[in-house]
């Protein structure tokens, strides 16, 4: 049984593919259980579907279950979401298989790259490229090299291969039984504008946010969902819809207030406050930080989580429960295999919530207000009315 980490934001081609050769490898009868962020995703942004029509839409492409990230490990760093991907496929009890798509389509060189990251030496020479002024990724990899060799260091310059290289790295501190197969990438490199036959998720979200031709580039099933989700006016959905009330909260807070949300303990957020108080636009906000040394992804996650008032996960916290956003008839019959195997609680309905230990009560009502400011991105405002994490079950189709 496949497990894959995922944001399908949105489901496209290349994402069908992946499941389709899973069971290609695995068998035809192969099930596939996918852990998918919620509403907010690791580049510090709004998801441009609501979780639950996203799980629809990866149901649909073939998998059988969809399992929620919650936010404090979905709009984090690769560590950290990786961290809280693999702990929840671990936690299933049914899950065997780690797959997961990457440049290098190799699993040498990422392992390699892993067990170099988790041998504290790595940090020594780190520290030694650091002091000659690059930024931290470029003397990690450095590190890599001097201590692993090129093509361990290369993993470290592609995106899916870094995110590849965290799995494997917390599947081995988290002592997860899980199998990692690597699948190579097919189509437009992450973050590509390529239109091609498998394009990247950015270039369609680009497409969509633009009101630009869209369709062509999805698969059908998709394409339905979204059309059905735009003709209610709950997609796309966009920070931009929001801007006046995201800079009405960030000139509400003081200077030290946004230090929670700094993420790196290196006074970032000083000169991020300088920004709000000196800027009248969220574009402006991110292009007055960005340095060599933030890159924008960081940036964005600083002003969504200070938005949200959301602290990201700590290194070593994992999530407390498994809350379902979809399933098909095999995963019904994997959630009832769950109920007897899961390590963690599984949740499909908010009444269970109360059943729930405090950590995990508290989590869930802290979900329910960043969805409920998370429909404000909504292009119908009318559409937007709290309680939805309390109203909207799970997809079963």
């Amino acid at each position: 049984m496949a497990g894959i980490i995922a944001e399908y934001n949105p489901f496209h081609r290349g994402h069908r593919w992946q499941i389709q050769t899973l069971r290609r490898l695995l068998g035809a009868d192969a099930a596939v259980v996918a852990v998918m962020s919620g509403n907010f995703v690791q580049r510090g942004d709004f998801a441009v579907l609501e979780k639950r029509a996203r799980a629809e839409c990866a149901l649909l492409g073939g998998a059988d279950l969809v399992l929620e990230l919650p936010s404090p490990w979905s709009a984090a760093t690769a560590e950290r979401f990786a961290q809280g991907g693999v702990a929840l496929l671990a936690a299933t009890g049914v899950v065997t298989h780690l797959a997961f798509g990457c440049e290098t389509g190799d699993l040498g060189p990422l392992a390699a790259a892993a067990r170099c990251l988790e041998n504290p030496g790595w940090e020594e020479a780190a520290r030694r490229h650091l002091a000659a002024g690059v930024t931290f990724a470029a003397a990690r990899q450095a590190a890599v090299r001097d201590l692993a060799g090129e093509g361990a260091a290369a993993c470290l310059s592609r995106p899916n291969d870094i995110l590849a290289v965290e799995y494997l790295r917390a599947a081995a501190r988290q002592g997860a039984a899980l199998q990692p197969l690597a699948l190579p990438r097919v189509g437009a490199p992450h973050d590509s504008g390529d239109l091609g036959p498998y394009p990247s998720a950015s270039a369609i979200r680009g497409r969509l946010l633009a009101g630009e031709s869209w369709r062509e580039l999805l698969p059908e099933e998709t394409a339905q969902v979204l059309d059905r989700e735009m003709a209610a006016g709950r997609a796309p959905a966009s920070l931009k819809n929001c801007e006046r009330a995201v800079l009405a909260r960030l000139r509400s807070m003081a200077e030290e207030d946004f230090r929670p949300y700094d993420g790196g303990g290196e006074g970032l957020y000083h000169r991020f406050y300088g920004a709000v108080q000196s800027c009248t636009r969220l574009e402006d906000i991110l292009a007055g930080v960005k340095t060599k040394r933030y890159p924008l992804a960081r940036i964005r996650r600083l002003l969504l989580h200070s938005c949200l008032g959301l602290v990201p996960a700590s290194q070593g916290q994992t999530p407390p429960y498994l809350r379902v956003l979809g399933a098909n008839d095999r995963g019904r019959a994997l959630l009832g295999e769950m109920r007897k195997k899961a390590a963690l609680p599984v949740v499909t309905k908010p009444a269970a919530a109360r059943r729930l230990g405090a950590e995990a009560r508290d989590l869930l009502a802290r979900e329910a207000v960043w969805t409920d400011l998370y429909t404000l991105s909504w292009p119908d405002l009318d559409q937007a009315k709290p309680g939805l994490e309390y109203t909207a079950g799970p997809v079963m189709r």
